[in-house]
Protein backbone atom coordinates (compact mmCIF):
# COMPACT_ATOMS: atom_id res chain seq x y z
CA UNK A 1 0.00 0.00 0.00
CA UNK A 2 2.80 2.28 0.50
CA UNK A 3 4.84 3.23 -2.13
CA UNK A 4 6.90 5.95 -0.49
CA UNK A 5 7.28 8.82 -1.09
CA UNK A 6 5.60 9.87 -4.47
CA UNK A 7 2.54 8.72 -2.96
CA UNK A 8 0.03 11.30 -2.88
CA UNK A 9 -2.35 10.11 -0.07
CA UNK A 10 1.50 10.61 2.05
CA UNK A 11 1.16 14.05 0.78
CA UNK A 12 -2.35 14.68 1.59
CA UNK A 13 -1.93 12.94 5.06
CA UNK A 14 1.08 15.16 6.27
CA UNK A 15 -0.86 18.29 4.77
CA UNK A 16 -3.72 17.68 6.68
CA UNK A 17 -1.75 17.23 9.93
CA UNK A 18 -0.01 20.22 9.05
CA UNK A 19 -2.64 22.45 8.68
CA UNK A 20 -4.70 21.27 11.93
CA UNK A 21 -0.67 21.69 13.63
CA UNK A 22 -0.71 25.50 12.40
CA UNK A 23 -4.76 25.89 13.53
CA UNK A 24 -3.54 24.91 16.82
CA UNK A 25 -0.61 26.84 17.10
CA UNK A 26 -2.25 30.12 16.19
CA UNK A 27 -5.28 28.97 18.74
CA UNK A 28 -7.73 29.03 15.78
CA UNK A 29 -9.95 26.64 17.03
CA UNK A 30 -10.58 28.80 20.10
CA UNK A 31 -11.29 31.64 18.20
CA UNK A 32 -13.65 29.66 15.81
CA UNK A 33 -14.91 27.97 19.36
CA UNK A 34 -15.47 31.73 20.66
CA UNK A 35 -16.79 33.14 17.10
CA UNK A 36 -19.64 29.88 16.98
CA UNK A 37 -20.29 30.87 20.85
CA UNK A 38 -21.18 34.22 19.76
CA UNK A 39 -23.39 33.79 16.82
CA UNK A 40 -24.73 31.18 19.17
CA UNK A 41 -25.20 33.70 21.32
CA UNK A 42 -26.73 36.38 18.71
CA UNK A 43 -29.09 33.40 17.07
CA UNK A 44 -30.41 32.84 20.87
CA UNK A 45 -31.13 36.52 21.70
CA UNK A 46 -32.86 36.97 18.20
CA UNK A 47 -34.92 34.37 18.82
CA UNK A 48 -35.85 35.23 21.92
CA UNK A 49 -36.55 38.57 20.73
CA UNK A 50 -38.50 36.87 17.35
CA UNK A 51 -40.93 35.51 20.75
CA UNK A 52 -41.35 38.44 21.93
CA UNK A 53 -42.10 40.06 19.33
CA UNK A 54 -44.81 37.49 18.22
CA UNK A 55 -46.63 37.37 21.99
CA UNK A 56 -46.36 40.96 21.81
CA UNK A 57 -47.82 40.74 18.47
CA UNK A 58 -50.95 37.72 19.42
CA UNK A 59 -51.55 40.47 22.26
CA UNK A 60 -52.22 43.15 19.64
CA UNK A 61 -53.98 40.76 17.61
CA UNK A 62 -56.11 39.54 20.35
CA UNK A 63 -56.82 43.03 21.63
CA UNK A 64 -57.74 44.01 18.28
CA UNK A 65 -59.99 41.38 18.04
CA UNK A 66 -61.64 41.96 21.21
CA UNK A 67 -61.92 46.30 19.82
CA UNK A 68 -63.87 44.61 16.90
CA UNK A 69 -65.98 42.79 18.77
CA UNK A 70 -67.05 45.43 20.80
CA UNK A 71 -67.19 47.85 17.95
CA UNK A 72 -69.72 45.11 16.46
CA UNK A 73 -71.58 44.56 19.41
CA UNK A 74 -72.19 48.71 19.71
CA UNK A 75 -72.65 48.67 16.18
CA UNK A 76 -75.84 46.68 16.40
CA UNK A 77 -76.80 48.19 19.66
CA UNK A 78 -77.00 51.44 17.89
CA UNK A 79 -78.68 49.57 14.67
CA UNK A 80 -81.28 48.26 17.35
CA UNK A 81 -81.95 51.69 18.99
CA UNK A 82 -82.31 53.57 15.70
CA UNK A 83 -84.74 50.87 14.28
CA UNK A 84 -86.73 51.83 17.77
CA UNK A 85 -86.52 55.04 17.38
CA UNK A 86 -87.63 55.21 13.93
CA UNK A 87 -90.75 52.67 14.80
CA UNK A 88 -91.71 55.27 17.90
CA UNK A 89 -91.56 58.42 15.09
CA UNK A 90 -93.14 56.35 12.64
CA UNK A 91 -95.58 55.56 15.32
CA UNK A 92 -95.80 59.16 16.42
CA UNK A 93 -96.52 60.57 13.18
CA UNK A 94 -99.24 57.95 12.12
CA UNK A 95 -100.91 59.15 15.41
CA UNK A 96 -100.62 62.63 14.41
CA UNK A 97 -101.96 61.99 11.34
CA UNK A 98 -104.67 60.33 12.05
CA UNK A 99 -105.41 63.11 15.08
CA UNK A 100 -104.99 65.63 12.44
CA UNK A 101 -107.36 63.76 9.69
CA UNK A 102 -109.63 63.40 12.71
CA UNK A 103 -109.67 67.13 13.67
CA UNK A 104 -110.15 68.16 9.96
CA UNK A 105 -113.00 65.80 9.26
CA UNK A 106 -115.09 67.21 12.79
CA UNK A 107 -113.62 70.81 11.00
CA UNK A 108 -115.17 69.91 8.19
CA UNK A 109 -118.62 68.34 9.32
CA UNK A 110 -119.06 71.17 12.05
CA UNK A 111 -118.46 73.35 8.69
CA UNK A 112 -121.17 71.31 6.47
CA UNK A 113 -123.58 71.61 9.91
CA UNK A 114 -122.98 75.12 10.14
CA UNK A 115 -124.27 75.77 6.35
CA UNK A 116 -127.32 73.17 6.69
CA UNK A 117 -127.87 75.04 9.61
CA UNK A 118 -127.80 78.65 7.82
CA UNK A 119 -129.81 77.59 4.93
CA UNK A 120 -132.36 75.96 6.95
CA UNK A 121 -132.85 79.41 9.00
CA UNK A 122 -132.55 80.95 5.90
CA UNK A 123 -134.97 79.03 3.97
CA UNK A 124 -137.69 79.08 7.40
CA UNK A 125 -136.93 83.23 7.01
CA UNK A 126 -137.76 83.48 3.35
CA UNK A 127 -140.59 81.12 3.90
CA UNK A 128 -141.89 83.05 7.23
CA UNK A 129 -141.96 85.88 4.96
CA UNK A 130 -143.46 84.55 1.99
CA UNK A 131 -146.07 83.30 4.33
CA UNK A 132 -146.17 86.44 5.96
CA UNK A 133 -146.42 88.71 2.71
CA UNK A 134 -149.61 86.31 1.52
CA UNK A 135 -151.39 86.23 5.24
CA UNK A 136 -150.90 89.98 4.84
CA UNK A 137 -152.05 90.09 1.05
CA UNK A 138 -154.93 87.65 1.85
CA UNK A 139 -155.75 89.65 4.93
CA UNK A 140 -155.74 92.93 3.10
CA UNK A 141 -158.20 91.27 0.25
CA UNK A 142 -160.87 90.00 2.77
CA UNK A 143 -160.85 91.94 6.04
CA UNK A 144 -161.83 96.06 5.87
CA UNK A 145 -162.24 98.42 7.55
CA UNK A 146 -160.67 100.43 10.58
CA UNK A 147 -160.69 97.91 13.12
CA UNK A 148 -159.13 95.06 10.90
CA UNK A 149 -156.42 97.86 9.55
CA UNK A 150 -155.53 97.57 13.30
CA UNK A 151 -155.90 93.86 14.10
CA UNK A 152 -153.64 93.21 10.57
CA UNK A 153 -150.84 95.72 11.96
CA UNK A 154 -150.82 94.17 15.36
CA UNK A 155 -150.48 90.50 13.98
CA UNK A 156 -148.05 91.39 11.27
CA UNK A 157 -145.73 93.07 14.08
CA UNK A 158 -146.13 89.98 15.93
CA UNK A 159 -144.89 87.65 13.44
CA UNK A 160 -141.57 88.14 13.66
CA UNK A 161 -141.12 87.98 17.38
CA UNK A 162 -142.91 84.75 17.28
CA UNK A 163 -140.50 82.92 14.50
CA UNK A 164 -137.74 84.25 16.64
CA UNK A 165 -138.41 82.67 19.72
CA UNK A 166 -139.24 79.32 18.39
CA UNK A 167 -135.24 79.33 16.88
Amino acid sequence: MFTGLSDPSLWVAVAFFGFVALLIRYKVPSKMIAALDDRADQIRRELEEARQLREDAQSLLADYQRKQRDATIEAEEIITLAKKEAEALAEETEAKLAEQLERRTRQAEDKIARAELQAINEVQAVAAELSIKAAEQILREKVTGSKADSLVEKAIAAIPDHFSAQQ
